[in-house]
Formats: C-alpha cells, sequence, structure tokens
C-alpha cells in the first residue's frame, strides 16, 4: 500500500496476496495444459493470452467506464462531485483521481484503475440523486480506500483467469482453433476433448476465490472510508439507503449491472437469488454491524 492516511490492513493485504498466489498457480496450471494440448501453436497462444492480459489491466479503467457507460466529468461539469473528492483526497494524501458520471437510474459507485495515479471513481446519477452530501462523501471515502489499498488493481489481476477460460473455452468450441489440435495423438488428444471442462473448472475456481476476497475487501473499504472522515454513520445511512432503493429499480437494469457487482460500493440484485450465496459483498447486516462498532470505538453517537 501507497503512504496515504487511510488505515493500513494486514488482514487484507495477507488475503491479496494469498488470492494472487492461487490465482497464479492455476494461471500457469492452464497455461501448461494449453501448451501440451496445443503444442505447434504455442506462439500464438503466448501472444492471444499475454495480449488480453496486458489489455485488461492496462486498459481497466477505460474497459469499465465504457461497459457501465460513464463519462468524465470536469470541475465545471460536476462541481460538488470535484470538490468531494478534492477534499477526501487531501485528507488522504493521496492523488486525486479521474471523476466519472454513469448515466443510469442505479444507485451505485465504483473504482477501477492499476495504480493510483491511473485510478477512476465513478458515481451513477441514481446515487447523487438520492444521497445527501455527507453520505455521498462516505461513499467516495470507500471508493478511494479500494484506490489506496490498491486491492482494484488486485482484483482486476484475479478476474483475468475467469475472462480468459471463458474466452479460450468459447474458442475452442465454435473455432477452428480446437478442430486443428485434434489432429493430435495420446494424451494431448485427451486434453484437447477436455480443454472446455477444464475452462469450466478455472473459471469456477477463480470465481470462487474473488468472491472470497471481495467480500473482505468491502469491508476492509468501509473500514478505512470510515476512519478517515470519523463519520461512520454517513456511510451507514448511505448503505441503508441504497440497499433499501435497489428494490425500485426495474429489474432489466438491475441484471444489467449485476456482472459489475464486484466493482461496486453494494451489489445490484433483484431480490433474493441464488447469486446471494456467492456475492461479492458482505450482508448490509455485517457491514452495518462493523460500522456500528467503529462509531462506539469514536464515541460518536
Amino acid at each position: 500500500m501507497a503512504h496515504t492516511r487511510y488505515a493500513p490492513d494486514r488482514g487484507l493485504t495477507g488475503r491479496m496476496v494469498t488470492t494472487m498466489f492461487l490465482i497464479g498457480l492455476l494461471y500457469v496450471l492452464f497455461m501448461g495444459v494449453l501448451l501440451v494440448a496445443f503444442r505447434d501453436s504455442w506462439p500464438l497462444i503466448l501472444l492471444f493470452t499475454g495480449g488480453l492480459f496486458v489489455a485488461q489491466f492496462w486498459f481497466s479503467d477505460r474497459i469499465a467506464a465504457y461497459s457501465m457507460g460513464a463519462h468524465e466529468v470536469s470541475p465545471q461539469q460536476a462541481p460538488e462531485l470535484h470538490a468531494a473528492v478534492d477534499r477526501l483526497c487531501a485528507l488522504a494524501d493521496m492523488p486525486k483521481p479521474r471523476v466519472a458520471i454513469a448515466d443510469t437510474d442505479v444507485p451505485n459507485a465504483f473504482a477501477t484503475g492499476r495504480s493510483q495515479e491511473k485510478s477512476l471513481v465513478c458515481v451513477t446519477t441514481g446515487l447523487l440523486r438520492r444521497l445527501e452530501p455527507e453520505e455521498l462523501e462516505g461513499v467516495l471515502s470507500h471508493e478511494l480506500s479500494h484506490v489506496a489499498h490498491r486491492d482494484v488493481a488486485v482484483m482486476t489481476f484475479a478476474a483475468f483467469l475467469g475472462v480468459l477460460a471463458g474466452t479460450i473455452t468459447r474458442v475452442a468450441l465454435w473455432s477452428g482453433f480446437l478442430r486443428g489440435g485434434r489432429n493430435s495423438q495420446g494424451p494431448a488428444a485427451l486434453l484437447v476433448l477436455l480443454i472446455p471442462l477444464i475452462s469450466m473448472l478455472v473459471y469456477v475456481l477463480s470465481f470462487l476465490l474473488t468472491r472470497l476476497l471481495s467480500r473482505y475487501r468491502e469491508l476492509s473499504a468501509d473500514r478505512g472510508g470510515a476512519l478517515l472522515t470519523g463519520k461512520p454513520s454517513a456511510l451507514a445511512s448511505a448503505l441503508t439507503k441504497i440497499s433499501g432503493q435497489m428494490a425500485r429499480i426495474p429489474t432489466r437494469d438491475l441484471r444489467r449491472a449485476e456482472p459489475y457487482n464486484a466493482f461496486f460500493f453494494a451489489p445490484a440484485l433483484s431480490g433474493q437469488s441464488f447469486s446471494r450465496l456467492f456475492s461479492s459483498h458482505p450482508t448490509l447486516e455485517r457491514r452495518l454491524a462493523q460500522l456500528a462498532a467503529i462509531s462506539r470505538e469514536l464515541g460518536r453517537p
């Protein structure tokens, strides 16, 4: 973690290192299987996977902003939003990220980027309409905590293997890449046939690993943001308000937002669903309980 005034979190650091190691191990094993199965095409495999990784990691902020329909705004276009970010960055002694707004009624926010200097913080128009200035500051402090702890970059890397596995599965099933591999003999031929199943297994494992990290990082960001502002009740109020408003958002909009839940401030879920078992966020009750405990630590009502 770079030097900022956000409280360090050794638990988060340990989990990020562990997740990176396990994801990296999965990546090496998966690449080994691909290279054995398609040994005659190994330059193409390395070029394809390497290029995909560089694109996802290097342009993660632009990809996320484009996917959410977000656009950067200047201080003249969104003076109050920029002023809040300016105050928090000065308080945290960290570089100011780029600021963006996504035109959607889903009340949410996210941060992305490979480093503090290349980060972007985005809020939705639905969030801006619903929150009071103090609540918005609490949400922004939460998002800047993600940037300060560099867990956004780790999540980008962790998500890469799942994207790669899914892409390889589609390539193997629908292109001549697989048909060329069927000319292989012996164990290599068997590996070619098993590529879709192996890809699915890798995807599931990487998905579970990122979800385990994601739930802890949200608690860590809640704590870091609340301690920085000294107003855990403002963050708790924003959480409660956003969670209550999700039920009023059209299901179509929620489903469109669900793929980005791992990066959102609060999960965009349409009611009780199976996906809650593998949620990217801890429960609202757990988050509120932690913020209440921080209020007691700080001696705040």
